[in-house]
């Protein structure tokens, strides 16, 4: 599962387990929902730390790796990527 993904759903659970404890105060369902979306985010801070740092990194990889296919294919429209060649020699078929 890529971290991304892995994120995500952590956030995503914070938040619905945060408003499930918030169900039980007697307040506006707004509020609930923006106290819920506070406090997951708050949570998710300091829980969720690894997985964000590993979507990080793949998130890091993936950028070089666009970067690096980008300049390979400037190289090859740009003719750069061939060795360079020398001209041919001239042959005279008479001799």
């Amino acid at each position: 599962m890529s971290a991304a993904l892995k994120y995500t759903l952590g956030r995503i659970g914070l938040f619905v387990a945060v408003l499930a404890a918030l169900w039980l105060v007697d307040v506006d369902v707004f509020l609930k929902l923006i106290l819920a979306l506070a406090f997951s985010a708050a949570l998710s801070f300091f829980l969720l730390r690894g997985w964000r740092d590993e979507m990080a990194h793949e998130m890091a990889e993936a950028t070089e790796r666009r970067k690096a296919e980008k300049k390979r294919l400037r190289d090859a429209l740009a003719g750069e990527d061939e060795p360079p060649t020398t001209p041919p020699t001239p042959t005279d078929p008479q001799r």
